[in-house]
């Protein structure tokens, strides 16, 4: 894999996130992003890599451009092996929260993508896979 079109960061601490961050921005031009894409990729990104550091205290990001037939963008894997989500449609709704938080992270991230896979087995960890599309 060509490795100027993919990084892989170990989220343990906040100065990740900004990493994340900083990944996404510096691989959305390859992907063909305009900056609106790639600024919400980027939000998207943050909440996944937060919601890791809250709920698993560690994982893993992956930012790869992705080139399909007719069409490029940016894949994020965000994988952690934490408690899982017990219930993952529940937790796709919009206020509800089992920290301290408002209960908009992983449905705003939802939003803020073109395509959203969320995986998570309670005791396993879990695996949230976000797809932006260049326009």
């Amino acid at each position: 894999m060509d490795t100027e079109r993919w990084v892989r960061l170990s989220i343990c601490e906040q100065v990740d996130v900004a990493m994340a961050r900083k990944a996404v921005r510096q691989l959305a031009p390859q992907g063909g992003l305009s900056d609106r894409a790639a600024h919400e990729l980027t939000t998207a990104v943050s909440e996944i890599a937060q919601n890791i550091l809250i709920h698993a205290r560690a994982g893993e990001l992956i930012v790869r451009v992705i080139d399909e037939p007719g069409r490029r963008g940016l894949i994020v894997i965000g994988r952690d092996a934490g408690p899982g989500i017990g219930d993952a449609d529940r937790a796709m709704q919009d206020g509800y929260s089992t920290g301290e938080g408002l209960g908009l992270g992983l449905p705003s991230a939802r939003r803020l993508v073109d395509d959203f896979e969320l995986v998570s087995d309670s005791g396993y960890g879990t695996t949230v896979t976000l797809k932006k599309w260049a326009s």
